[in-house]
This record gives structure tokens, C-alpha cells and sequence, in this order.
């Protein structure tokens, strides 16, 4: 059990990456595939659907992001500070999963199961958090680091035309990752007291 806490120790937001990683590209898409096929789902719907770029549609990813900031009007020093944002802390970076979740699998479970019809939505929000998690650590304990972004109404349309994917899939989260060119900063909690409950030791 110990192990396992210090793994999940690992997993941190690494904003400085580089394009440097540990092991092979394909070795890393089949580490994503294997965290996700792991992590659990909701009524076992499995719906989950990954993305992993590399190169120059890795890249493609964070300049659709700066051309989504353009069109809604983001401009000046702001626009400024997040081309520096994105290109050096993301684009940076060797590759990038996208996390998309299938819609029509929770339409069939709603079909399905009416009476939880409302929650389905969120537990399958709450399936894609574990899927992420799961890469996240995943890839961590490989030594490889990575954030989690959420750039998803900027860029859900542009993507799933510049990679042809279901009108059904819905973006989630976009996870950058590479070599760790600095780690990160020591790490700080709240206090237990009012975040834990333990009764009946």
C-alpha cells in the first residue's frame, strides 16, 4: 500500500516540460491505453475516448487554442502572456492527450436506466477524472510530466474537424506532456482538520 501512496506522490503539474522523453512515442501511447482501459467507469460504460499527438499535431493542438483566444477577442498584454502560457509550458511539451467523452453512451444509458437518467452526465465526468488521473499517474511514475488544461469550448469544433471525429464525442480535458525540464515546487496541503472525518477507531 505504502508503494502505491508514493506513486500517486509522483504525479505532479509540470508546467516546464520539453520534448525529451524517457522512453519511445509508442511506448507511451500504449502506457495511455493501458491507465485507461484500466480505470473504472460507471455501469462499466467504458466511455472514455483518448486522443494521443505527437509532433506537428501535438503542436497543431496549442496553436488552435491561440487562434481560439483570437477569435473570442482576446487581444493586447493578455493575449501576449497566454501565447507565452501556452507556448512554454504546453506546446512545449512532446505530445498531448485529449480527453473526449461519447455521448451517445450516455444516452443509451439513460435509455437504459431511467430512473438515474440525470446523473448519468456526471458520472460520466466523474469516469473521465478517473481516466485522467489514471494516465496522469500513470505517466508520472515513467518520469515523464504533465498538466491538465481545459481549453474545450475554444477548441472542441476545430479539433474534431482537424481530426474527424464523432459529433458525439464531447472535450473534456487536454493533458500536455514530456520530459520534465524542472520539477515541480514542494507541495502544500490544507489542514486535515475540517477536510477528514474518522469515526469508530
Amino acid at each position: 500500500m505504502q508503494s502505491f501512496i508514493a506513486n500517486l506522490e509522483k504525479r505532479r503539474s509540470i508546467y516546464a516540460l520539453n520534448d525529451k522523453l524517457p522512453v519511445t512515442k509508442k511506448e507511451v501511447a500504449e502506457i495511455i491505453q493501458h491507465a485507461v482501459r484500466q480505470a473504472p467507469s460507471c455501469f462499466n460504460s467504458q466511455s472514455s475516448r483518448i486522443v494521443i499527438l505527437f509532433g506537428e499535431e501535438h503542436d497543431s493542438v496549442w496553436k488552435t487554442v491561440i487562434e481560439g483566444m483570437k477569435r473570442v477577442g482576446v487581444s493586447g498584454d493578455a493575449l501576449k502572456a497566454s501565447v507565452e502560457k501556452v507556448n512554454g509550458c504546453f506546446a512545449s511539451g512532446a505530445g498531448t492527450v485529449l480527453f473526449f467523452e461519447d455521448q451517445q453512451c450516455v444516452r443509451d444509458l439513460q435509455k437504459q436506466f431511467p430512473s438515474y437518467a440525470a446523473n448519468f452526465p456526471v458520472f460520466s465526468e466523474h469516469g473521465s477524472a478517473i481516466a485522467q488521473y489514471a494516465v496522469w499517474s500513470t505517466l508520472a511514475q515513467g518520469k515523464i510530466g504533465a498538466s491538465l488544461q481545459h481549453y474545450n469550448e475554444l477548441i472542441q469544433e476545430d479539433l474534431k474537424k482537424q481530426h474527424d471525429l464523432p459529433a458525439d464525442w464531447k472535450l473534456i480535458a487536454q493533458m500536455p506532456f514530456g520530459g520534465i525540464a524542472t520539477p515541480a515546487g514542494e507541495r502544500t496541503f490544507v489542514p486535515d482538520e475540517g477536510r477528514f472525518i474518522v469515526k469508530g477507531l
